[in-house]
């Protein structure tokens, strides 16, 4: 290799902003430096900067995925998840599912369970897993889901609404069960399941059984078993059992005998 570079010289720099590759004009000062270091060959060289600029760009791209997902948090990772604490979940299942060979399938996973137990957490963790993997992704809290296409439906344009809701490959919606819906409301979310039926994969996180679904959907049993019958159909359905990890070490607080005892004597918060 030649000697390294400091700086860039004018025309090379306006050829590399002309073939839009920005990371390679940040990094081959570096890079060279390093090249006549080491005395690299040229195939080398230049395959060492062209993946600064494919991983740069990849990050990019990833970035502008999880963005458009709108994830509540984006730090609900499977690394992060409390296994020994949430112990009703096998960590080998998730490990399987976030191969992501699911989406490819087009199949659905379900997590059912209490509040607390990991539902959102998971959810959220192989979202992100879709991300990575290059799929497109949308979360969506349930009544998140129903106020949109509620007022798409007053607003004339509930058929763009639900195609927005076909469209990415893996649709999240979380929280189905926390508020029953209306009968025209459980209507428009059978609409959706439906529309995405064996053409693009969903998560779904409930508070509540299959057999309290009717509940939930404005009491109509019927379109509660058509909406199960197609999300379960090739589906991997999770159960997770046992206390909220967000009252971990709060138990004692949320006992039903636990009092709040006056201290009259106290005046330290008067």
């Amino acid at each position: 290799m030649t000697e390294p570079m400091d700086v860039l010289n004018s025309d090379l720099a306006y050829y590399l902003k002309r073939l839009r590759l920005p990371r390679v004009g940040e990094r081959l000062p570096s890079v060279t430096r390093r090249a006549a270091e080491e005395d690299w060959s040229y195939d080398e060289f230049l395959t060492t900067l062209l993946q600064e600029e494919v991983f740069a760009r990849e990050q990019i791209t990833l970035e502008r995925r999880v963005k458009a997902a709108h994830f509540p948090q984006r730090n609900k990772t499977l690394e992060n998840f409390d296994f020994t604490f949430q112990t009703s979940v096998k960590k080998q299942v998730l490990l399987h599912l976030a191969s992501m060979r699911f989406v490819e399938l087009g199949h659905n996973v379900i997590f059912l369970g209490p509040p607390g137990t990991g539902k959102t957490h998971l959810s959220t963790a192989l979202g992100l897993k879709a991300c990575q993997a290059g799929y497109r992704v949308l979360f969506l809290s349930a009544v998140e889901a129903v106020t949109q296409l509620l007022e798409a439906q007053e607003q004339g344009t509930l058929r763009q609404a639900i195609k927005r809701l076909t469209k990415p490959d893996l649709l999240i919606i979380d929280e189905v069960g926390y508020i029953p819906f209306a009968r025209e409301a459980a209507n428009l979310f059978f609409q959706v399941v439906n529309a995405r039926y064996r053409c693009g994969s969903m998560i779904l996180t409930s508070n509540r059984a299959f057999s309290g679904w009717g509940e939930i959907f404005g009491g109509d049993v019927i379109v509660a078993a058509a909406m199960i019958d197609r999300l379960v159909y090739h589906a991997e359905i999770i159960s997770l059992t046992g206390s909220s990890y967000r009252l971990r070490g709060k138990e004692g607080f949320t006992q039903p005998g636990f009092k709040i005892v006056d201290h009259p004597d106290d005046d330290s918060m008067a």
